[in-house]
């Protein structure tokens, strides 16, 4: 069956989102986990991405007690807008604030990729945000300046940028590539946890950014390098039961 979109209001128009409630009968004092997709990869589109976490989200409501929020940033599903790695940052900020409407237990983000590399700059400024978790994330975003013109092409192919002529202006579409620093927000999130999953057999975001953010958010932070695993993560069992293990020591 198919999941369930429904739509909130984000910073450049609708943002589609699934929550799932699962059994919990905390109601709101349950705690709330905000999930969020990475950048379409390789077979990855902007329509399927994010496809799958409705039904991830679905499973960890029931084994965890939480309600879990997935969005799609501007650009992916039927989310409205262009992709910016700014207004992604924005429309995670949007998230993360209806996900603190959802429920007064706390709020927690993980992420995907690129999802959970903006996770982190988003928790490091809001103290709504309790602790985080990053799979396969980058610790910097400092190599996609080094070809804009290369990185709207490939956002055009894979279908985040749809409107001809975006972006207008390449220099301000571009400066969040070097004004986000994740390893830098990482080192402000202590005391509040961090849980790093990486691949092992990642091709596309090198092991060590997994121990640059870890390091930086040392004590708090928990790594795990799953040996044999690529990127996708979102559909490893052994990254899956890391995450549902992380998300029941957080407590009640």
């Amino acid at each position: 069956m198919p999941a369930a979109w429904d739509r909130i209001e984000g910073p450049a128009g609708p943002l589609a989102v699934h929550l799932s409630q699962g059994t919990s009968t905390r109601g709101s004092q349950a705690n709330v986990l905000v999930m969020c997709h990475g950048f379409p990869v390789g077979q990855d589109s902007a329509e399927r991405v994010a496809a799958n976490l409705p039904a991830l989200a679905d499973r960890l409501a029931l084994e965890t007690d939480w309600r879990v929020l997935v969005g799609c940033l501007r650009g992916v599903g039927a989310s409205v807008g262009d992709f910016s790695l700014a207004g992604w940052y924005e429309d995670l900020r949007a998230l993360v604030a209806h996900g603190a409407e959802l429920g007064r237990g706390g709020v927690w983000v993980v992420g995907f990729g690129t999802g959970g590399a903006l996770g982190l700059c988003v928790a490091s400024e809001d103290t709504r945000v309790r602790g985080a978790a990053c799979f396969g994330s980058p610790a910097t975003f400092s190599d996609w300046a080094q070809d804009v013109g290369g990185m709207i092409e490939y956002s055009r192919r894979v279908g985040v940028i749809r409107s001809p002529g975006f972006p207008s202006d390449r220099r301000a579409w571009s400066e969040a590539f070097t004004s986000l620093h994740p390893g830098e927000a990482a080192a402000a999130l202590p005391p509040r946890p961090l849980l790093v999953v990486h691949g092992a057999e990642d091709e596309e975001v090198p092991v060590a950014d997994s121990r640059v953010l870890a390091d930086a958010a040392s004590p708090s932070a928990e790594l795990r390098v799953l040996q044999g695993a690529g990127h996708r993560l979102r559909a490893d069992p052994r990254a899956v039961a890391l995450l549902a293990g992380w998300l029941e020591r957080q407590g009640p």
